[in-house]
């Protein structure tokens, strides 16, 4: 298998577009949250480290794809504020013609504070996301498969073939549906969880496929690992791979992401990652 055979088609990633402002807070918050307190909760967090990032699940996957050799479309809506954001996607070759401006909102905006174990508290604001249902999937032409990523709630109402989510999601889930993995994989193709460092699981119809994690040389920043992996499901999907490798495949693209900090930061050629895919999962 090529990680990037060509002539595989086109993803369309509805989700959002946002600037990330990332934070490092050099402790742990379990050191400063009192849970006997935390209903007249009140802390500060001091954080020497900030820096601005482009993000949103939209571009993330869509730079991951490209990362990939793939042709990831994203469609999304952003605010006055996105100037900058769209002159990145246009020279890394990331199609911009699905992504709306919405003049009289800013660009959805994520403020993420990590702790040193990994751990985030992220505040958000939406902005222009809330506005995604104005974007018609139908007006996408070329399309092989899409993904309804995180965005604006009345854009993400659809159908789909799989679901991806992290185990805390997966929990949630759950209890706002009353359904287990029976339920989820009588109505879709495969249930894929992730489980962080230990890995993922792949729920089919009938099958349970343990997917372990790749190696990580070095820890250095979570955020934006769940988008790479989804990345990685599209590739194997778009490539017709079997689950097996689609998730060695997703579970490398998050353990490569999160060996940088940001999450468009990370770079490798098709033939790097070949190698890295081999040596983890053979």
């Amino acid at each position: 298998m090529s990680a990037g055979a060509p002539g595989a088609g086109r993803a369309l990633i509805c989700g959002s577009l946002a600037f990330d402002t990332i934070m490092v807070f050099g402790d742990r918050f379990a050191n400063h949250i009192l849970p006997d307190m935390i209903h007249i909760l009140n802390v500060s967090f001091l954080v020497p480290q900030l820096r601005r990032e482009y993000g949103g699940c939209a571009g993330n996957i869509a730079y991951n794809l490209a990362l990939l050799g793939d042709d990831g479309v994203p469609m999304a809506t952003v605010g006055s504020d996105f100037g900058p954001y769209r002159e990145r996607l246009e020279r890394a070759g990331i199609p911009t013609e699905h992504v709306r401006t919405i003049e009289s909102e800013l660009t959805a905006q994520a403020f993420i504070t990590t702790d040193l174990d990994d751990n985030q508290i992220t505040a958000f604001h939406p902005g222009a996301m809330q506005h995604s249902h104005v974007n018609r999937v139908s007006e996408a032409r070329g399309i092989t498969l899409g993904i309804v990523a995180p965005d604006g709630r009345e854009g993400m109402i659809s159908q789909a073939r799989w679901v991806t989510v992290n185990d805390y999601e997966w929990q949630l889930l759950q209890q706002k549906c009353h359904w287990g993995v029976r339920e989820i994989t009588s109505r879709v193709e495969a249930l894929i969880v992730t489980l962080g460092a230990a890995g993922a699981v792949i729920h089919t119809r009938g099958e349970e496929i343990l997917i372990p994690p790749a190696p990580v040389q070095q820890v250095v920043d979570p955020t934006g690992c769940g988008d790479a992996f989804r990345a990685g499901l599209l590739h194997a999907l778009l490539h017709g791979l079997d689950w097996r490798r689609t998730g060695h495949i997703a579970a490398l693209m998050g353990a490569i992401k999160v060996e940088s900090r940001g999450t468009q930061n990370h770079r490798f050629t098709r033939e790097e990652f070949a190698q890295r895919l081999t040596s983890a999962f053979g």
